[in-house]
Formats: structure tokens, C-alpha cells, sequence
């Protein structure tokens, strides 16, 4: 596999991470309209899968970058 279909691959998944983080907090706060101490685990749950997307990003610009040097 290619450096440059790695990092759209890593990319790629950075984005659906970052998203399915951010839906999935919003989602739980609308269908429990308060926070708690449960939506706050939830929340740091998310935080590190959205952690993990910013990072693939980042790799992923990485070796695409790599890859027309």
C-alpha cells in the first residue's frame, strides 16, 4: 500500500471519528436534555475517539505530504 492511500485512509477516518464524536455527545444531550455525570463519562469517552481522529489527520497529511517530496 501506498504512502498516499495510507494517509487518505488515516485521514478519512480522522474526519468519520472526529464526526461520529461530536454527533454521538450532541445526540445524548438532546434525547437526556440535562447533563450528568453518565453524559460526562460519554463525553470523555468521545474526547479521545475525537483525540484519535485529530491525530489520523495528522498522520495521514503526514504521509501524503511524504509522499510528494
Amino acid at each position: 500500500m501506498s504512502l498516499i492511500v495510507l494517509g487518505k485512509i488515516l485521514d478519512t477516518f480522522g474526519k468519520l471519528f472526529i464526526a461520529y464524536a461530536a454527533l454521538k455527545v450532541h445526540h445524548r444531550v438532546l434525547r437526556d436534555h440535562k447533563i450528568d455525570k453518565k453524559v460526562f463519562t460519554v463525553m470523555q469517552r468521545e474526547q479521545i475517539i475525537g483525540i484519535i481522529g485529530f491525530i489520523f489527520i495528522i498522520v495521514g497529511s503526514m504521509l501524503e505530504i511524504a509522499t510528494h517530496l
